[in-house]
């Protein structure tokens, strides 16, 4: 992430208005229920939000998020590149640079650019035109410029690298499964099955409001804190002694527990592996016993499209932002052979050392990448 504070004198200092023509008067939006699929792609502040029969735009251009963009977390992306056939709707800024900077450097400046103060609303931040136009960007020479995206595409490449064999690994994942036991929804092989109430403990945290402190006291872990089947604890909200001890009288989380979000995204459990420090909220709890199924396969049948079809037939809507204690406990768990439970157990935990590898790896390479940006626009990678 790169600010306006970040950036030094080593490069001449230019208004993004004084280097870019906004074309956002060309662009229109299209409701997606009218609008008809198509071969070309629909952008929006976050990249393609669909398919479209027409298109607006054909040349190579900058994206920049107008509203709904990633302005708190600006490392998620707020700026990408679009070329050929393409279709804008109104929540991105188009961009088409002047001939004093290079489009793949444009890009570089703004994806991760930290735009708080330029932005616009509270409920909803919006960066209008008038304040994209004064984010100050550093502007170096052209054939160094290209050096510097250069530089950043290659460091960006080897980060989809990492990002795509995560992804494969979780695939591999879902394929053990379905190669060991099939399609749950099927259950062609004709497993028991048994509501997941009554063959593990299932609870949830409390339901309260403990007054937060600011130091010194244990992270109270939310829905917010659960995502992907990790545990984030770099925003965790943080409670007393007094009050940890109280909530974990009623659901004290322990080494092997699955935690997972009750309200919001739900169905990204997580399988706690480490001593836990910390009490949860709004949190469903499942705990196991000698006589319950796998962790490992719990785990799984709540985190794929399996979950998905069973919480669907509750008729909550489409998007699944609630799942009730009852529905957990009424859960239907196909409970395969002990066996195969194990030997699925041994080869997920072989993939998710992979995937730990993998995931250090990334980390260094976002470390990289962070980095260089911060060199590249003081001006310090290239003489």
């Amino acid at each position: 992430m790169i600010s306006r504070n970040s950036i030094t004198g080593a490069f001449p200092i230019k208004r993004l208005g004084e280097v870019v023509e906004f074309l956002d008067s060309k662009r229109r939006p299209v409701t997606e229920s009218v609008r008809r699929a198509g071969p070309f792609p629909y952008y929006g502040a976050n990249g393609i939000q669909g398919t479209i029969d027409e298109f607006i735009f054909d040349e190579p251009l900058v994206l920049l998020a107008e509203d709904g963009g990633h302005f708190g977390e600006p490392d998620r992306g707020i700026a990408y590149r679009i070329s050929g056939k393409t279709w804008v709707n109104n929540h991105a800024h188009v961009l088409r640079p002047s001939s004093a900077i290079e489009l793949a450097y444009l890009c570089r400046v703004l994806e991760n650019y930290d735009v708080i103060p330029f932005v616009t609303g509270t409920t909803r931040g919006k960066l209008t035109k008038a304040g994209a136009s004064e984010i100050v960007i550093p502007l170096p020479p052209l054939a160094v410029q290209r050096r510097i995206a250069e530089v950043l595409d290659r460091a960006e490449a080897l980060r989809a690298k990492r990002r795509a064999a995560l992804a494969q690994l979780d695939s591999l994942t879902q394929s053990l499964f379905l190669d060991l036991f099939g399609d749950p929804v099927a259950n062609r092989k004709s497993f028991p099955v048994s509501r997941m109430g009554d063959v593990c403990d299932v609870r949830d945290g409390t339901h309260d409001s403990p007054k937060y402190v600011s130091e010194g006291g244990y992270p109270l872990v939310t829905s917010k804190n659960l995502s992907r089947g990790y545990m984030d604890l770099s925003d965790v909200n943080l409670i007393s002694e007094a009050d940890y001890v109280q909530i974990n009288k009623r659901s004290k989380v322990d080494r092997g527990d699955i935690i997972m979000p009750m309200i919001g995204t739900i169905g990204s459990p997580v399988l706690v592996e480490d001593e836990p420090r910390f009490a949860i909220k709004n949190v469903a709890l499942i705990k196991f016993t000698e006589a319950s199924p796998s962790p490992i396969l719990v785990r799984h049948l709540l985190s794929c499209s399996y979950f998905d079809h069973i919480v669907g037939q509750k008729n909550r809507g489409g998007t699944q932002k609630f799942v009730s204690l009852g529905d957990l406990r009424s859960f239907p768990l196909p409970l395969p052979p002990i066996p195969l439970q194990r030997e699925f157990a041994r080869r997920v935990t072989a993939v998710e050392a992979l995937k730990t590898a993998q995931r250090a790896s990334l980390a260094e390479l976002d470390a990289l990448f962070a980095t260089l940006q911060q060199r590249a626009f003081r001006g310090e990678l290239f003489s």
